[in-house]
């Protein structure tokens, strides 16, 4: 079984992989490409399933020939490299980190970035912004939410996978790429998705959300934003979940994708991906909060499985889908 595409999702589908595995046998060979890259692969028939943080339009999908279904739920963390002597963890608002993405604030001791952290000793260092050179569903939602609090940055950039971003700023591929140079960068800021934040201690950013409160990245206020959704309140999977209101909500939320084929002409690898991904909700809470992924909400759940059900193969026979569950020895 392959697939492509998000570099945010791939550590949950690299956990699930290993698990569906002592399951069926079945292994998956998963690319972290982007989001772009593989939506790119699914079109060509490159690949048994896309993965991308960002829905493409109906009509697009339906010009494709193609069919979306959301799997979980995560956020995205602006992640810091500073000196040892700032103990605690830095303060943005939606509009402070837009203009250091603008490189409109470019000191860390910017009166901008000083006023949100009172009695923070933040160094005299140059901001060195780290951002995504490639077509990147994280760099859409991330995009998503700067234009919805910054109005400067609505009008030059807008929302987009990809940015022709300001001179200077150190572009590298893939959430991979990101987590390397902020390590390896003094004075670095840049944006990953959480799981990325968990597993290499990174030292993530907290957040001024629509309610005026600070939050730290969490699965608890990736839940809130949701909460605070239309994913919740009409069961639509395809809006952006940034900059929510309400309590506890961190404001760069996002939902996480599967494309395939409508109808397929590959129905072995058609199959086996859809298997893979009905085994992967059945399991619910078990696989996905174990890698820093929120659940679907049971009304979203259920649509993701209808739209599983009405792919085809070439001959107009819907796919045989068992509902197998992980076993009580593997958990």
């Amino acid at each position: 079984m392959t697939g492509a595409g998000s570099s945010a999702a791939a550590p949950i589908y690299r956990s699930w992989a290993g698990e569906y595995r002592k399951e069926s046998g079945v292994s998956l060979a998963y690319e972290s490409v982007g989001s772009s890259a593989g939506l790119k692969k699914i079109r060509a028939g490159e690949t048994g399933f896309g993965a991308s943080d960002v829905a493409p339009p109906a009509s697009e999908l339906a010009r494709d020939g193609l069919a979306l279904f959301p799997i979980a739920i995560t956020g995205i963390a602006p992640v810091v490299h500073l000196p040892r002597g700032v103990e605690n963890p830095v303060r943005l608002s939606g509009d402070v980190l837009a203009r250091i993405f603008l490189g409109e604030v470019t000191r860390w001791n910017a009166q901008e970035i000083v006023q949100l952290n009172p009695g923070t000793a933040l160094p005299d260092l140059a901001i060195k912004v780290v951002v995504r050179s490639d077509g990147s569903g994280t760099t859409y939602n991330f995009t998503d939410y700067l234009a919805k609090v910054n109005a400067n940055w609505k009008e030059r950039y807008g929302v987009k996978t990809s940015v022709a971003w300001p001179a200077g700023f150190v572009a590298v591929k893939g959430s991979e790429g990101v987590v390397k140079s902020v390590q390896e960068t003094l004075g670095a800021i840049g944006y990953v998705d959480y799981g990325y934040v968990r597993d290499n201690k990174l030292h993530p950013v907290h957040m001024k959300n629509a309610a005026g409160d600070f939050m730290a990245p969490s699965i608890d206020a990736f839940r809130a934003a949701m909460n605070n959704s239309e994913w919740v309140s009409r069961g639509e999977f395809t809006a952006t979940l940034t900059d929510k209101p309400g309590a506890g909500v961190w404001p760069i939320t996002m939902g996480t994708f599967v494309v395939v084929p409508l109808v397929s002409a590959r129905p072995e690898q058609t199959q086996a991906a859809l298997q893979f991904f009905v085994w992967a909700l059945m399991n619910g809470d078990a696989l996905v909060q174990k890698n820093n992924f929120v659940r679907l909400p049971d009304r979203v759940q259920a649509m993701a499985f209808k739209v599983m059900t009405s792919v085809r193969d070439k001959s107009g026979h819907p796919f045989s889908l068992s509902l197998m569950r992980v076993s009580s020895s593997s958990n």
